[in-house]
């Protein structure tokens, strides 16, 4: 295809109305939507911890001056408290924009995030105690936050899911391709933040989006224009025939965000749809960080959460070896072979959790729902991850981190690589006990199942961070909690 030339027409679209449509984008993405509804709530807790020292003290008449002559000034604590208190919900899965529960399951969560909240504190204040606020305000904060993030978590989801906060979005295509955006927002919680207004028909397409429409590509900057798109996704199924560079690069022009469809999806879904990338998608897209800095920050906090972990779990590791032993006098752990970094093999450590035949002949099997195999112990151990501990050690050694892709069976491996594209890539990063495809899909014992956990490995692996293993180290706690994926 030679050069595009596009020129800028004025034939009547200002005259006709269709005047580039600007909206005042509050939240433009999922990050500043979480990052504005974290700071309305670190709001709300502090004043709750405000409206908890007025009310414990309402007998006084000076209530503050009360509070800070017998403990100090109230705005450091009154920090400390919401800081705690949004490391809670962070930890219960409250901020995931796209929760797929009920507002009664929400509140559920509101309530455990300040249970836990609550006796992190109580923790601190025995640690710490000048940061003590005494036992009737750390209740009253409880109550009153209560109240006030369920108010605003309501305010918050109905708001979300008004047009005035979406981005109204054209796909260019109704094909194959284009189909892949209903199949993977097809739920009302994936559709957040943006708006399908329509799906556009494109020459080579075997319409597979039933309210498609056909329409000239000389037309679409007009039409995106009337429908006040903000972005259109190119979707079509073969852009060797017709392929509109001059309109998309006319609406670009006029502010009109251009987004190819692999890159919408990931964006939207958080995961890398390998049905629909190249590899040239990968080689020249950002991310992918492996510096120095970003490897020895995360070595260092294996290291020291691994020592963490090992000495904290120690009571709870002994009574679960004895537990073990016990019912069938059999090894406390079990072995297994596992691929880890760059194709290396090493033997990963868990208690077990498994009759000791369970593998009779040495075959490979994946866990099944209500496995027979799995002993009364083993069930317990399993939905409370306690049988996960001893990886902690793997991790001390260095052969996996806290946080990445989960190590899969060379024999999983082998038969896996032969059948996903770009199954071998995810074992570029080290292993980790839990991941981002751990805390977003269930568990996997298919090889459908591990496809879509490798496109949420590839997208850690493309975007990971610091700050990024946090989070997924904050949700694990939600995994735990709600034993979600256990098996």
């Amino acid at each position: 295809m030679g050069r595009a030339s596009v020129a800028i027409r004025a034939d009547g679209l200002a005259d006709a109305g269709l005047q580039r449509f600007v909206s005042v984008r509050v939240f433009d993405d999922h990050v500043h939507r979480l990052a504005a509804l974290a700071l309305v709530e670190a709001a709300v807790v502090v004043a709750s911890v405000y409206a908890a020292i007025v009310v414990r003290f309402v007998h006084f008449s000076e209530s503050f001056a009360a509070f800070e002559t017998m403990s100090g000034a109230a705005w450091p604590r009154a920090l400390l408290v919401a800081g705690v208190f949004l490391l809670s919900l962070a930890a219960l899965g409250l901020y995931q924009l796209r929760h797929r529960v009920s507002f009664a399951g929400v509140l559920v969560r509101l309530l455990l995030a300040i249970g836990l909240a609550e006796a992190v504190l109580a923790l601190l204040f025995y640690v710490a105690p000048p940061f003590f606020v005494g036992r009737g305000v750390t209740l009253l904060i409880g109550l009153f936050s209560f109240a006030g993030l369920a108010l605003t978590r309501f305010a918050f989801l109905n708001v979300v899911d008004e047009e005035i906060f979406k981005r109204r979005v054209l796909v260019w295509g109704a094909g194959r391709r284009a189909a892949c955006i209903a199949n993977r927002l097809r739920r009302r919680t994936d559709q957040r933040g943006v708006r399908i207004v329509t799906y556009l028909s494109a020459p080579g397409d075997d319409p597979a989006v039933p309210q498609a429409q056909s329409v000239h590509a000389s037309a679409l900057v007009r039409l995106a224009l009337r429908h006040r798109i903000e972005e259109i996704v190119v979707a079509m199924d073969d852009r060797r025939r017709g392929f509109p560079a001059a309109e998309l690069l006319e609406c670009r022009l006029r502010g009109i965000r251009v987004t190819e469809l692999a890159a919408f999806l990931e964006r939207e879904s958080g995961r890398v749809s390998v049905d629909l990338i190249q590899p040239s998608a990968l080689i020249f897209s950002s991310g992918f960080r492996c510096d120095f800095l970003r490897l020895a920050s995360k070595r260092v906090f294996d290291i020291a959460a691994s020592l963490w972990i090992l000495a904290v779990t120690l009571p709870v590791a002994l009574l679960a070896a004895l537990a073990i032993y016990l019912e069938d006098r059999g090894p406390v752990f079990y072995r297994q072979v596992r691929v880890g970094e760059n194709g290396r093999r090493f033997t990963l450590l868990k208690f077990r959790s498994m009759r000791v035949d369970a593998e009779q002949g040495g075959a490979a099997m994946w866990a099944a729902p209500g496995d027979p195999r799995v002993t009364r112990v083993g069930a317990v151990i399993r939905r409370l991850r306690i049988d996960e501990i001893p990886q902690a050690w793997n991790v001390l050694t260095g052969d996996m981190s806290f946080v990445g892709p989960r190590p899969e069976r060379p024999e999983f491996v082998e038969h896996l690589t032969s059948a996903i594209p770009f199954y071998p890539q995810r074992h570029f990063v080290k292993p980790g006990i839990t991941g981002w495809a751990q805390v977003r899909h269930s568990y996997g014992a298919s090889a459908k199942d591990a496809q879509d956990k490798l496109e949420y490995d590839l997208y850690y692996m493309k975007h990971h961070s610091f700050a990024f293993d946090l989070m997924v180290l904050l949700q694990t706690v939600e995994i735990v909690l709600f034993r979600i994926g256990a098996r």
